[in-house]
């Protein structure tokens, strides 16, 4: 494990990506099976009926396995879209199986916009994030650019808002000794990777 007091955000942030990128295509698949079996039969994913992911990008665990079985379950999924304007907002919009996606900005895959299909991201049930490194604490660095932060920063003014609950998904290489964390980050209720929960 990193201690963060020896590396910058910038620099950390640089070599967890580095070593999630060099994991090989059969380390993915068994890291995102692994995923898969620490939370398919959890009772917070077995009970949830919203529940929000994202489409892996940049070497990120794929939770695509949780994505089809939450569907095969009949929950509505959800998955970040980009919003054209304000350029920093997100929003979480229902997909379904089969449905197009298309490459946003940053050359991730998304759901066409549509605003009928969307939801407030408070009245989802699960909302799994992808992370570039995390600690036992429940502190995430992102990719910097504070998207979920941004979307999830009315949790910092309500007191009792317990929705959605937070859980990142990561491989163990992004764990960190402690990350020190921003006035505006948001924490999260726990990290899951292919081999336990933190």
């Amino acid at each position: 494990m990193l201690d963060l007091t020896t590396l910058s955000r910038v620099q950390l942030r640089r070599h967890l990506r580095t070593q999630r990128r060099a994991l090989s295509r059969h380390a993915q698949r068994q890291a995102a099976q692994g995923v898969y079996k620490q939370l398919a039969q959890h009772p917070l994913f077995r009970r949830a009926r919203h529940i929000a992911l994202y489409l892996a990008n940049d070497g990120e665990i794929d939770p695509r396995l949780l994505l089809q079985a939450a569907q095969h379950r009949g929950k509505a999924t959800y998955l970040p879209v980009l919003s054209p304007w304000p350029r920093s907002k997100m929003v979480f919009q229902r997909i379904r199986p089969g449905e197009a996606m298309y490459k946003n900005r940053f050359g991730i895959f998304e759901p066409r916009r549509n605003s009928k299909q969307q939801r407030k991201v408070w009245t989802l049930d699960v909302l799994l994030l992808p992370l570039v490194g995390f600690d036992r604490h429940g502190g995430r660095l992102g990719m910097g650019g504070g998207f979920y932060d941004r979307s999830l920063a009315y949790r910092r003014l309500r007191k009792n808002g317990h929705k959605p609950t937070l859980l990142g998904l990561a491989h163990e290489c992004q764990q960190v000794e402690k990350l020190n964390m921003a006035r505006w980050d948001v924490p999260l209720q726990g990290t899951v990777t292919n081999k336990a929960w933190y």
